[in-house]
């Protein structure tokens, strides 16, 4: 099953070999406690609407995506504030890059001169989303 990402009406199709490594790191419910003066136990619990973050992988993985596909990532997150589809294991998710976690980057899996890189190099992606 792909993992894809649209902007604009515009989808990428990313490796499906991306791993979710936060996936079971993030909790629904937020709880605050706090005494009251006559030192009783205060709790307040809700329920987020919003903010799981959804960091993918592909570093373990090798998770290879190309250059091109590097510089199209790379304009969207610069575009402040979008709001994408992203669509693993078969569900949608609405979220925008976490630019405080990094947001995007990707590394070139082999050292090249500046002559050899083509939009064909490969590369292992990053990405720091959350939803929205």
């Amino acid at each position: 099953m792909s993992i894809t990402l649209t902007y604009s009406g515009t989808t990428a199709t990313l490796s499906d070999r991306l791993i979710w490594t936060n996936e079971y790191d993030w909790s629904p419910v937020d709880q605050a406690t706090a005494y009251s003066t006559t030192g009783a136990l205060l709790v307040d619990v809700a329920v987020k609407l919003a903010g799981q973050p959804i960091t993918l992988d592909g570093n373990s993985t090798n998770a290879w995506i190309t250059r091109a596909l590097c510089d199209t990532l790379k304009a969207w997150a610069a575009l402040p504030g979008i709001e994408l589809d992203l669509v693993l294991r078969g569900t949608t998710h609405r979220v925008m890059f976490d630019h405080a976690q990094g947001g995007f980057s990707a590394q070139p899996i082999w050292r090249l001169a500046d002559g050899e890189i083509t939009q064909e190099l490969l590369y292992l992606p990053t990405f720091k989303f959350m939803k929205v």
